[in-house]
């Protein structure tokens, strides 16, 4: 199926972009997502004309993620957790509490920000992590996980 891409995707392409998608990823995710449109003449007309508030808007996504990297330079987040005394968690640490002692910190980071290459933490320690703002905008942040008393 030929769709006109409404904003950046990864692995896809870019804003304006018009690509080929298998049908079930076209009407399953991006159309509902809002991220693409069925490439008809009617669409492209239509996104011509709307080319620049699009645009705009993807600026002003991309300046917001900016800010909030700024606020996470050099930033450490302290999660407890009940420990063994071996430092093996009863649990995990997932990005959910990650993103949830982010935000209490006072930056916004919504879970699916937060990237656990290796899975959710299970002992004791200091982790460096990964929180992808944007496609564009990715910012390292550390996680001290300790026991809880």
């Amino acid at each position: 199926m030929q769709i006109i891409l409404l904003e950046q995707v990864a692995n896809l392409g870019v804003l304006g972009d018009v690509v080929k998608v298998k049908n079930g990823y076209a009407r399953n995710f991006l159309i509902p997502t809002g991220k693409a449109k069925r490439a008809t003449e009617a669409n492209l007309k239509e996104f011509e004309a709307r080319r620049a508030e699009l645009e705009a808007k993807q600026a002003a996504i991309l300046a917001d993620a900016k800010a909030r990297a700024e606020k996470l330079v050099d930033a450490s987040f302290t999660i407890a957790q009940k420990a063994g005394v071996d430092g093996r968690l009863f649990g995990s640490v997932t990005n959910v509490d990650i993103a949830e002692a982010i935000t209490a910190a006072g930056v916004e980071v919504k879970r699916f920000e937060v990237r656990l290459p290796n899975g959710p933490l299970k002992a004791i320690g200091e982790y460096d992590l990964e929180v992808a703002l944007h496609h564009d905008v990715v910012s390292a942040v550390k996680i001290v996980v300790v026991s809880a008393a």
